[in-house]
């Protein structure tokens, strides 16, 4: 099982495909962590070179080099920290890019590491401009200048810091500028899951909660789970309270099936929202294209939501395009939600025919 707190403060999602993590889902992770690599799951090219860049950092009895890991919200980036620090021996101290406003704050914390501890910063492209620039020093040369004073009367305290291995995570790698990502010695992109890693992920945590699962039902809680461990372990709860109460506590595909229906998580994964995004394209616009601003007024909901909750998933998936003319609608939508595209129109640009017979 491998996923990743929510350190940033963000409330807790509504959905329950949505990848960011809620009190509930905290608790739960904390309990159900790997404790080493040999125990996560997945990541293969990540852990293998991650192991070698941990092994040589004990061999030389050093400290390990900065990390950095890029990737979608529960896939693992706070657990491998959490392994690194476990790896190494090392303490290791949690907090985020949102939560350090002023170059103070940074200081703060650097000042008070311990050598060798591992200090994990999630959401590093949210940290202000002043303290990511105090960040440079102190990755490369593990000193800080701490300025005292205003205006011309001002001093620069320089205050060393003890050896520190910084793991930097980052849902947007693409916004970090380029001096901070040259910084770190070891970066890894964290990609989704295969349907056959999260079936590997469900039976150990269902195994950690107690619970009894067939092989097939772990294979269609898999499949509704998005690539993403945290959504699977989160299904695998609502599946097991519904197997409890509807049935003999035993989750088989029926049964996950049977679930996820109430919960309306389809087969693919979709949820309510999603269907309603792709039923207003489709429906309302015949296939697109058709302007953002537009499909969120059909769906009832804000533009942003559309935008950055919905249509990543439908893009990933093949079932939604974004195009310079609107979004557009592919043949795998059509058949995913068992409609009929519109014949191609006479001048055979590829759009449906909306008002012809």
């Amino acid at each position: 099982m491998n996923w990743d707190d929510d350190t940033t403060g963000t409330p807790a999602p509504e959905r329950l495909v949505g990848s960011v993590a809620d009190r509930e889902d905290q608790a739960v992770e904390a309990a159900l962590r790997p404790k080493d690599l040999d125990e996560f799951i997945g990541q293969h090219k990540v852990r293998e070179q991650l192991d070698l860049v941990l092994r040589a950092a004990r061999a030389r009895g050093a400290t390990a080099d900065h990390v950095l890991l890029s990737g979608a919200p529960g896939l693992g980036k706070t657990t491998l920290s959490m392994i690194i620090a476990a790896e190494m021996g090392a303490p290791i101290r949690i907090t985020s890019g949102p939560a350090i406003q002023h170059a103070g704050d940074l200081a703060a914390i650097l000042s008070s590491l311990q050598e060798g501890e591992v200090l994990f910063l999630d959401e590093i492209h949210r940290m202000s401009r002043p303290a990511e620039e105090m960040l440079y020093m102190a990755m490369e040369d593990f000193r800080v200048d701490v300025i005292v004073g205003k205006g011309p009367g001002a001093t620069a305290i320089p205050l060393e810091l003890p050896p520190f291995t910084l793991v930097g995570a980052t849902t947007r790698a693409g916004l970090l500028p380029p001096p901070l990502r040259d910084r770190f010695g070891f970066t890894a992109h964290m990609e989704f899951y295969e349907p056959a890693e999260l079936e590997r992920v469900i039976h150990r945590s269902a195994g950690l909660l107690d619970v009894e699962i067939a092989a097939d039902g772990a294979a269609e809680i898999a499949g509704r789970s998005r690539g993403t461990p945290r959504i699977a372990n989160r299904l695998l709860r609502r599946v097991r309270d519904y197997a409890q109460v509807k049935a003999d506590g035993i989750i088989t595909r029926d049964i996950a099936a049977a679930a996820l229906a109430v919960y309306e998580v389809d087969a693919r994964g979709l949820d309510r929202l999603d269907r309603a995004v792709l039923e207003a394209l489709l429906k309302l616009f015949g296939g697109g294209p058709v302007g953002l601003s537009t499909l969120a007024v059909a769906v009832g909901e804000e533009r942003e939501t559309v935008e950055e909750v919905a249509e990543p998933f439908l893009v990933r998936e093949g079932l939604l395009a974004r195009t310079p003319r609107g979004r557009v609608a592919t043949p795998a939508a059509w058949s995913h939600l068992g409609l009929t595209p519109p014949r191609a129109s006479p001048a055979g640009n590829g759009q449906g025919d909306l008002f012809g017979a």
